[in-house]
């Protein structure tokens, strides 16, 4: 197989666009998507607001506290579900390789056109000039020979940026990647590499496999691959997730019930993201909850909730009272999430673009 092209494309703080897009008299103020109320969660906001440091997952109340001059506006799902067909249109008319991975980021493997000269970076100009032109909004694009990269490339010259990293391009510029940087390291993972002395992608090259794997598990061989800029996961054109779930491990074990109660509203939150990401327009079938205690025992209570189309935080609270019996009892993880009702038959042929 030939070098690899690959593409990636998120739209600029998406939710924010549209509502601007729609009414452009909010392209001059600090603007928010949610956040609205007392207990009201920020979605995604726009660059005004994030100058003054509001940012998504904000409570509402901080994110005023921080910009008194904040407008905020309710989440219009339908809206920015239209809006994302759009965009992804455009992107199929160029590849039927597209892998979207939320509403307003997706994959793109162009490494078979040949229009535009057969380069992935005029393909990238021209797909974020039809957006521009086409729907009314902005796109940022990374362009690389592997989607690890071409992610971290899209976010690089953000917003409204095209970053482009070439073959001969890869290891100067992972060899100075800060660890912060790589898929999946988080604040824990990133003080364990700081702690082992590991900064940069440069430090994680100069040590094997093997001990990178000895402190990481399985987790370290990725970031070894990561650290060379190898990244071999095809883009994905069809996905049929039956289930979306968000759990949390608390460094500290919550002493009961009372205290997981206090962060489901954080966990909705969430989940919700995740799913305005991954599920699109599929029906919700069940809702449950997943504890583990602190001696690692684990229990899940599922329950039929056909109605639910958004899920709440009082949605869970009744699972979460049903699964947990002893109030005392220290928790050590909690996790929420859904099942899909599947409406497709299994003799039932799936259409190749759907």
């Amino acid at each position: 197989m030939g070098q690899r092209k690959i593409i990636h494309i998120d739209c600029d703080c998406f939710y924010a666009a549209v509502e601007m897009l729609d009414d452009p008299s909010l392209r001059q103020v600090p603007l928010a998507v949610g956040g609205e109320g007392g207990r009201g969660v920020v979605t995604t906001c726009n660059y005004r607001a994030r100058a003054f440091g509001v940012r998504s997952a904000m409570p509402g109340g901080e994110a005023r506290r921080l910009c008194p001059e904040l407008v905020t506006v309710p989440p219009n799902m339908a809206r920015y579900r239209e809006v994302s067909r759009q965009v992804m249109t455009i992107f199929r008319e160029l590849t039927e390789w597209v892998e979207p991975l939320s509403l307003d980021e997706a994959f793109l493997d162009v490494t078979d056109i040949e229009s535009h000269r057969g380069s992935a970076t005029l393909m990238a100009r021209y797909l974020r000039e039809r957006v521009r032109q086409d729907v009314g909004i902005t796109v940022s694009a990374g362009v690389a020979p592997n989607k690890f990269l071409a992610k971290i490339a899209s976010d690089w010259e953000k917003p409204d940026g095209l970053f482009v990293i070439r073959p001969e391009d890869v290891d100067g510029f992972v060899r100075a990647l800060p660890v912060e940087k790589l898929f999946g390291v988080g604040k824990v993972t990133a003080r364990k590499l700081h702690e082992l002395g590991i900064a940069t992608c440069a430090d994680l090259q100069a040590l094997r496999p093997e001990q990178l794997t000895e402190q990481f598990g399985r987790q370290g061989y990725r970031l070894y691959e990561m650290a060379h800029g190898r990244d071999e996961r095809p883009v994905v054109v069809s996905r049929n997730a039956k289930s979306v779930s968000v759990e949390r491990t608390f460094a500290k074990d919550l002493p009961g019930r009372a205290a997981c109660e206090a962060v489901v509203e954080e966990l909705v939150v969430e989940l919700v993201r995740r799913l305005s990401r991954k599920a699109g327009d599929k029906p919700i079938h069940k809702l449950f909850v997943k504890i583990r205690y602190s001696d690692f025992s684990t229990h899940t209570l599922e329950r039929v909730r056909e109605s639910v189309q958004q899920p709440q935080s009082q949605d869970y609270l009744p699972l979460l009272r049903e699964l947990v019996t002893d109030a005392e009892r220290p928790v050590r993880l909690l996790g929420l999430g859904v099942r899909f009702r599947s409406e497709q038959s299994p003799t039932q042929q799936l259409r190749l673009f759907d």
